[in-house]
């Protein structure tokens, strides 16, 4: 079984219980999915763009990523309605826990300057978002290959009502927050 899914399952479900004061386990919050994007303005210059975020991304997550395109027209930044500006990927299931097991133990503690990541990102309905600034942290990304340093932004949705449940779920499932 997975690492983070037998610790959720054996170690976590029981102190949630006993620190949210559920009788139902079916009440407790969990992880739903994790979902990563890469914003890409600089693809409507540079199409190869694409390619190198796309080829980043599937290493990262295993996934193949889906293309996200601009809704609406902006002239200030020579953007058409339909033109990719984007990626996104969407981890359920085993991927989901391997990412968020690798994120936790691999990825947090290689970034420069680490104190845990900050407990103000919960967007009030139980999800957390977080950025990374440089997707070399990833142990899958060759340095060597890189063409440019991108940025990620990962956002974990849970089952939980609140941020006070989601946090409790992070913060037992090892995400690393810094004291504030």
């Amino acid at each position: 079984m997975l690492r983070a899914k037998e610790r959720y399952l054996t170690q976590v479900v029981p102190q949630l219980k006993a620190r949210l004061g559920y009788d139902n386990p079916m009440q407790l919050p969990k992880l739903e999915k994790i979902m990563l994007s890469i914003g890409l303005g600089e693809a409507i210059q540079n199409p190869k763009a694409l390619e190198a975020a796309e080829r980043d991304l599937t290493a990262i997550s295993g996934q193949h990523p889906v293309i996200t395109r601009a809704k609406k027209s902006v002239a200030s930044f020579k953007l058409r309605a339909g033109m990719p500006i984007g990626m996104v990927v969407t981890l359920r299931g085993k991927r989901m826990y391997d990412f968020f097991d690798k994120l936790v133990n691999v990825v947090l503690p290689r970034l420069h300057d680490f104190r845990g990541v900050s407990s103000d990102s919960f967007d009030g309905r139980g999800n957390y978002s977080l950025g990374i600034r440089e997707q070399i942290v990833f142990p899958e990304i060759e340095y060597d290959k890189v063409d440019k340093i991108r940025g990620l932004q990962i956002t974990i949705v849970t089952t939980a009502n609140d941020d006070d449940a989601a946090r409790s779920l992070l913060e037992l499932m090892g995400m690393p927050f810094g004291r504030t």
